[in-house]
């Protein structure tokens, strides 16, 4: 890329970025890399769960409380879905962006969107006050969070994985997952601190909007933490030997798809279990259980620590028996957890507890390597689209409508029923695992 190019499709936070790195020319390590995926992925965490967690304690009695509680969270958990929808068409749309006017163009443009979309929920009005066009204007702003979304995609994972030492690809590979765990522990505490200090009227009033205000301020320093690493040389120069450039959507798909299919079915049941003990679980003691949600926040906080370090050993375990195993290993103990555990969620905090807790376990040992199983089978040249499709496609099928769907078969059937869309999340899993090894044998 010429210094003319580079000039002409760089932001002001890019052109700073850059400076700092002028003054700091040495060799960027892929721990300084990791360290701008995490702050990246947690920011993006962070937005999706401030809105989820406001769909079960706000929303339903904000925008929708001219219905039942359950049909309130029900309606709120479908306009939850819109962003995975969105996601796609965000990706399709920014890549042009990125091919035309530049990574950091790009990246700036898309995180104020989501950051600025994510704001603008805190000023919402509700129903009492326009009426039904709170409940269009807050989906319309949903699915500018997910357009967002699918524009962030910034290639610091391929990056970290290019960087990477050759016995530790699954060790780096879990880096970018990190920001789940994190992205929730950290909406969690923000909500259950104001839950715990203001009354049930002050909270649904104006402090339920204080975490959407942070997520602005928690975006922007995201964008520069990535900026600092798009702005580096390394990144350069394999932007133009083109390793981290970006593909047509329409091409990659064509010469890509199976690729792409198999990379987003491979993670099912890891994506699946994500919001089955991130989103759901919180509905469910609310609407049925009638605890308090601020201490069941405080189990899912125990939860997200344990999800960290479980993520942390996925790839320790990776690098001994390898991703693909490891993934279909953590299907089938998800398969074993949906006979039993979720009617754990009637039995008290003791049960929600281990529930929680075995929950993230497993779901950190699956999604520390989602990312990483499939992708590596990309064709250089198209590694970067390819990824950041596979990756739309994943959450959409796997973990966009779980909320809706968990929710709506356990009110109807019971929590036996979630168990039962979790085991498909499996089945999708390791017959995806199995199809990808056929396939290898007959290549070789």
């Amino acid at each position: 890329m010429s210094a003319e190019l580079t000039a002409s499709t760089s932001t002001p936070l890019e052109r700073d970025a850059r400076l700092v790195n002028a003054r700091d020319p040495h060799h960027v390590a892929p721990g300084d890399i990791a360290i701008g995926v995490i702050i990246g992925r947690t920011s993006e965490f962070f937005d999706f769960f401030v809105y989820a967690i406001a769909s079960v304690l706000v929303f339903p009695s904000l925008i929708f409380p001219y219905v039942d509680a359950l049909t309130g969270t029900i309606y709120s958990f479908a306009l939850f879905s819109l962003a995975f929808i969105a996601r796609p068409i965000g990706t399709f749309i920014f890549m042009a962006v990125d091919r035309n006017l530049g990574r950091g163009v790009k990246l700036t443009i898309a995180l104020f969107l989501l950051g600025g979309s994510t704001m603008a929920i805190a000023f919402l009005p509700g129903y009492a006050q326009i009426g039904t066009s709170a409940a269009v204007l807050l989906g319309i702003f949903r699915i500018m969070q997910g357009l967002a979304l699918g524009g962030a995609w910034d290639g610091l994972p391929s990056l970290l994985s290019l960087n990477a030492p050759e016995r530790r690809r699954g060790w780096y590979a879990m880096i970018p997952q990190l920001g789940a765990p994190l992205g929730l522990l950290v909406a969690n505490g923000l909500f259950a601190f104001f839950l715990t200090t203001l009354s049930t009227a002050d909270f649904l009033d104006w402090g339920w909007r204080y975490p959407f205000f942070v997520a602005f301020a928690i975006n922007v320093v995201a964008l520069f933490a990535r900026l600092r690493i798009v702005a580096t040389p390394e990144f350069q120069r394999l932007f133009e030997t083109r390793e981290l450039q970006p593909a047509p959507v329409g091409e990659t798909l064509s010469t890509e798809g199976r690729t792409v299919f198999l990379g987003a079915f491979a993670p099912l049941a890891s994506f699946a279990m994500f919001h089955i003990v991130t989103v759901f679980p919180l509905s469910w003691v609310v609407l049925f259980n009638k605890e308090r949600p601020q201490d069941f926040m405080m189990i899912e906080i125990i939860g997200s620590i344990v999800g960290v370090f479980a993520i942390l050993a996925s790839g320790k375990i990776a690098d001994r028996v390898g991703r693909r195993t490891l993934l279909g290993l953590s299907a089938a103990a998800i398969a074993a957890f949906a006979g039993f555990a979720p009617s754990l969620l009637d039995q008290g905090g003791t049960g929600e507890t281990i529930y929680i807790v075995l929950g993230f376990l497993l779901l950190g040992l699956g999604f520390g390597q989602s990312s990483g199983a499939i992708n590596s089978g990309f064709s250089p040249l198209r590694r970067y689209t390819g990824a950041a499709i596979t990756s739309d496609l994943a959450w959409l099928i796997g973990a966009g409508f779980a909320p809706l769907a968990a929710l709506l078969l356990s009110s109807h059937f019971g929590l036996v029923a979630v168990g039962a869309y979790l085991l498909s999340g499996a089945i999708g899993t390791l017959a995806a695992l199995g199809i990808n090894k056929e396939l290898a044998k007959r290549a070789s």
